[in-house]
């Protein structure tokens, strides 16, 4: 299931999907983001082998994983930008019963994904940082380093978005189906791991790699929060946006 809905990978669908397979899937998303980390790496490579200028290599390193994605993660950005511009009224209504319609507004917005001003603005400008951050890494000599800890940094957020306590903003969707599933101590230990490893990254100081994924998944908890707090929950495109949040954070960390 992870590798099937995080990745455009061929694979077979799970025969049954119940919480426990769920929580499985999100616990192991850095695992099934592998091979898209593995393809971005390889671009970068080339580009180094190549010679191609930074910024070019970085594009299409993001594109890579773009492509591997099947775009999936930056449609859950651009929507949730959209759902949290609509979501914005509902701090300011006066009464409880405007609140919640404004609520259902924005989630209605976002289940729609057709792009507004919002959305197509905060898309834009989160690709520009990531390109300009990775080809920062990779002018700086660790871009494969780099490319790598941002694809599994990003995937890394994924078990603390569906850890339980947090609930589903709406009913039906990837959201509901994840959301609360994935044991909080588990997900934490997974964070620890990919950040342990990531210490050993090679051409970056021990300490780099492990401050960019914990400090994306810090921002990324960010970000978690204001939805919860003004969608009520988790959608897919929620867990997408963190993805995106968490890769864009830790680029800019080891952009130098």
């Amino acid at each position: 299931m992870a590798a099937g809905t995080l990745t455009a990978l061929p694979v077979p669908a799970p025969r049954a999907v119940d919480r426990r397979v769920a929580g499985t899937a999100m616990l192991l998303a850095p695992v099934a983001a592998i091979p898209l980390a593995a393809l971005a790496l390889g671009v970068v490579l080339l580009g180094d082998l190549t010679g191609l200028p930074a910024l070019v290599t970085a594009a299409l390193a993001i594109g890579a994983v773009a492509l591997g994605t099947r775009g999936l993660h930056l449609d859950g950005l651009t929507d949730t930008a959209d759902g949290l511009a609509a979501a914005a009224k509902a701090a300011l209504a006066p009464t409880a019963d405007a609140r919640t319609a404004h609520r259902e507004r924005a989630l209605e917005i976002m289940r729609r994904g057709d792009s507004g001003p919002a959305g197509i603005a905060t898309l834009v400008l989160v690709l520009l940082v990531q390109c300009a951050a990775l080809a920062g890494a990779v002018a700086a000599g660790h871009g494969p380093a780099a490319v790598v800890l941002g694809v599994l940094a990003g995937r890394a957020m994924l078990p603390l978005c569906c850890a339980r306590g947090i609930p589903s903003a709406r009913p039906g969707g990837l959201g509901d189906a994840v959301a609360g599933t994935a044991s909080i101590p588990w997900a934490c230990a997974g964070l620890l791991v990919v950040a342990g490893l990531s210490a050993l990254a090679p051409g970056l100081p021990w300490w780099q790699g492990p401050a960019a994924v914990l400090g994306a998944c810090a921002i990324a908890g960010v970000l978690l929060a204001r939805c919860v707090r003004r969608l009520g929950g988790i959608t897919g495109d929620v867990l997408g946006a963190c993805v995106e949040t968490a890769t864009t954070t830790a680029w800019l960390v080891l952009s130098t």
